[in-house]
């Protein structure tokens, strides 16, 4: 098992991947290239296969349904936006035979920042594959400003009628026509993605409506829509998870940890433990819409959510039969399966009776039982187990301990072994000594667990999660934070002036549950 192994099956690679090899020779004063170490003076963690199977089998949540393991302040869409978001920072658009001649990505990449290249791809002259024509001039013979947006197709289940622009854009076979196929893995991921394409759209709307001409929308726009994105995940999805305030401390002291000289690069602490965070929040079953819902026709169950899409299930475009026989394959997304966005953020003060918000699991060492035996992998192996590949990618990277980490970090009040120890998982970490020296990944859920109620991360993770965004968004000299400094504020139309938020985007966007004929609340 190589260190560029892929942890999410099926479901594509950002490009290139680090290597313990290349990692072992940073020394920490020069800017790395893609990949690095926050702290590369530290010894790794070295843990057997053995203690890290037993370790990742207790991280199995019991009781997955139980409505005490949910997480009150997070809504479960925010699962879905960190994904979005992890893929955005991770996308790799340099050409082949760049990587092919820089295959540890030193001299030849792309920086990892928040500026929705999966959304833009190259821009309209570079990706016009992901642009509506123009109809404005030149008969339609160049690509305008605009972004495609594909259509769904009806079928029996739901009964819904009308057209429906509510899926990505796709080519003759299925596959979802956008700058990052990943994108494209998971339904809530793929609808995340076309809420994204929407507001840029609408963002272009409203530029024409000011009398913007023409030749100068979507370089505006582009600025407005990443802008307010980078501002929305900093304060709306950061914040959410780490604590009130944190942007702006950082700000003010400057980062410690996550430094660079000029250029950001990636920190396989973050990348390989800080922000897998997101395994513990997904949900077994979700509340889609009116139709997939449990007590509808079936429950949005995660194998459902998959196996509606172009990458990881059977959407297949002109490969689908014809006529149609639901409910798969597909040529497009039936529109029976359109998001109902009202039950994955709170774009209302409360939901009506029968519209219930869907919330994350809490953000602690127990993951979903179905992320414990992943498709397409043999029942009962090491690689069918997420929480596994995750440990063992920890040590393959050379990751330090928890410990360690806490130390270097000066944290004034670090978990004791006593509180590792805690809890099911906790007696098997202690049984292999892991209470003393903890694996990166699972030091900062249990942290969420003992500091942070599940609710949010705690000291280490909080702050180096923060750390890095901050720096990302700070080192893309296109960004707010470059160019306009930490007193800039959005002003897209928002619930709070001045602040801007994913529920605010949706309902600037105006489509909230197209099947329930709700565009705007």
């Amino acid at each position: 098992m190589g260190t560029d192994v892929n942890v999410h099956p099926g479901h594509g690679k950002a490009g290139r991947q680090p290597t313990r090899q290349f990692l072992d020779t940073l020394s920490g004063h020069d800017d790395p290239g893609m990949f690095g170490r926050m702290f590369p003076n530290l010894e790794p963690l070295a843990v057997d296969d053995g203690p890290l199977r037993e370790l990742a089998d207790a991280m199995k949540d019991p009781t997955p349904g139980d409505p005490t393991g949910n997480n009150a302040n997070v809504p479960a869409g925010f699962t879905y936006l960190g994904q979005f978001v992890d893929h955005d920072i991770t996308l790799d658009l340099t050409s082949f035979g760049e990587k092919e001649a820089d295959p540890t990505a030193v001299t030849n990449f792309r920086t990892p920042a928040l500026d929705l290249d999966s959304i833009y791809g190259l821009g309209p002259d570079g990706s016009r594959h992901l642009y509506a024509r123009n109809s404005a001039s030149d008969s339609g013979r160049t690509p305008g400003p605009k972004l495609l947006i594909g259509k769904t197709v009806n079928v029996g289940v739901g009964n819904i009628t009308g057209d429906h622009r509510n899926d990505l854009p796709r080519n003759p076979e299925g596959f979802a026509l956008i700058g990052d196929h990943r994108n494209d893995e998971n339904l809530l991921v793929a609808q995340t993605h076309l809420a994204m394409l929407k507001f840029h759209n609408k963002v272009c709307d409203r530029l024409a409506a000011s009398g913007k001409p023409a030749g100068e929308i979507f370089e505006e726009a582009r600025q407005i829509v990443t802008w307010h994105y980078q501002w929305m995940v900093l304060h709306d999805f950061v914040e959410r998870i780490t604590e009130k305030g944190i942007v702006a401390k950082i700000l003010e002291q400057g980062r410690r940890f996550y430094r660079f000289k000029q250029i950001p690069y990636m920190p396989v602490e973050f990348s390989a433990a800080v922000y897998r965070l997101g395994h513990s929040m997904v949900r077994e079953v979700y509340s889609h819409n009116r139709i997939f819902t449990p007590g509808g026709a079936a429950p949005a169950t995660l194998d459902l959510l998959f196996r509606f899409t172009g990458l990881s299930g059977g959407i297949v475009g002109d490969l689908a039969p014809n006529p149609i026989q639901p409910p798969l394959p597909l040529p497009v997304l039936s529109s029976n399966w359109i998001i109902d966005w009202r039950r994955f953020y709170q774009v209302l003060q409360s939901n009506p009776q029968g519209v219930g918000l869907n919330l994350s699991r809490k953000i602690d060492p127990f993951v979903v039982p179905q992320l414990h035996s992943l498709p397409g992998e043999s029942s009962g192996s090491n690689t069918a187990s997420l929480p596994f590949r995750n440990l063992k990618r920890g040590v393959l990277l050379g990751l330090p301990s928890g410990q360690d980490v806490a130390k270097a970090m000066k944290i004034k009040n670090p978990l004791t072994p006593e509180e590792i120890s805690k809890g099911s998982d906790g007696a098997v970490a202690k049984k292999h000594g892991l209470h003393q020296h903890t694996p990166l990944w699972y030091y900062i859920l249990k942290e969420a667990e003992q500091r942070g109620k599940g609710e949010r991360l705690g000291p280490v993770g909080a702050t180096l999660l923060a750390e890095v965004f901050v720096g990302l968004v700070h080192g893309d000299h296109q960004s707010y934070l470059w160019l306009k400094g930490k007193s800039w504020k959005p002003t897209l139309p928002s619930q709070v002036p001045g602040e801007f938020t994913m529920a605010d985007l949706l309902r600037f966007v105006g489509d909230i549950s197209p099947i329930d004929g709700i565009s705007t609340v």
